[in-house]
């Protein structure tokens, strides 16, 4: 079909249109910013610009996203030196598994679709990013924590569950394409493990000290962590 000098596809494109030009200039526009001093030294760790660039633009390692956690982080330090309740270690868990969820692409990260171009493969890009957004926020809970005069119990007991938690909230991001998927599966996952440790034992922070529950926690972050592995595999066929 013509019309006003211009002549249409049956797919209801401009056949004078070169839409992989176009695609061009839209990854060119994206990724044609200079990099900052935390890109270029993550390119220098990682030996590849493309992975730095995955790396900086992670939505749960953006500015206002590490903010928030911090603030979370400083208002249960706050909380539990006046009550003694050790609410940055019931916490942390949540915050963790939520970052990490939102540290799987589809839908939340602007850089997704091109990402899926380049020579790094999903799983590295997915897994330096849950390294980077596990270690922040693990960084951030041990300052609170000690910062709020927490025992080293308490101070390092919450490490593992983190561990499960953000395993969770990844595996289910992974399977669902949503990181909204995923901040829920993790969030109500720990808010069930608390409530059913202060039913067992009679102690909200039983989730976080009681040592038998070590080894539950790490199968169940091993079998999460599998699935998430599964979930982002390459399909037959592709290269």
């Amino acid at each position: 079909m013509t019309g006003e000098g211009m002549d249409w596809t049956g797919s209801g494109s401009p056949s004078d249109v070169d839409l992989g030009r176009v695609w061009t200039g839209v990854a060119a526009e994206v990724w044609r910013r200079r990099p900052g001093p935390a890109e270029r030294l993550a390119a220098r760790l990682l030996r590849s610009p493309g992975l730095a660039r995955a790396l900086v633009t992670t939505p749960s390692l953006l500015l206002g996203w590490v903010i928030a956690t911090v603030v979370v982080l400083a208002a249960g330090a706050a909380v539990t030196r006046s009550t003694g309740t050790p609410w940055v270690a019931l916490f942390a868990p949540a915050v963790a598994g939520a970052g990490i969820a939102y540290a799987y692409g589809p839908g939340i990260d602007p850089t997704w679709e091109l990402s899926q171009s380049m020579a790094v493969s999903d799983r590295m890009v997915l897994l330096v990013r849950a390294l980077a957004v596990f270690g922040l926020n693990a960084a951030a809970g041990l300052v609170a924590t000690a910062a709020s005069g927490a025992a080293a119990a308490v101070t390092f007991g919450w490490l593992v569950p983190m561990t499960a938690v953000c395993a969770l909230a990844l595996a289910a991001a992974t399977v669902s394409r949503s990181a909204n998927v995923g901040v829920a599966a993790g969030m109500s996952g720990w808010a069930i493990t608390v409530m059913a440790g202060q039913a067992s034992a009679g102690r909200l922070t039983a989730a976080i000290t009681d040592s038998s529950l070590v080894l539950p926690y790490l199968a169940f972050a091993a079998c999460c962590g599998a699935v998430a592995w599964y979930a982002t595999r390459i399909p037959r066929g592709a290269s």
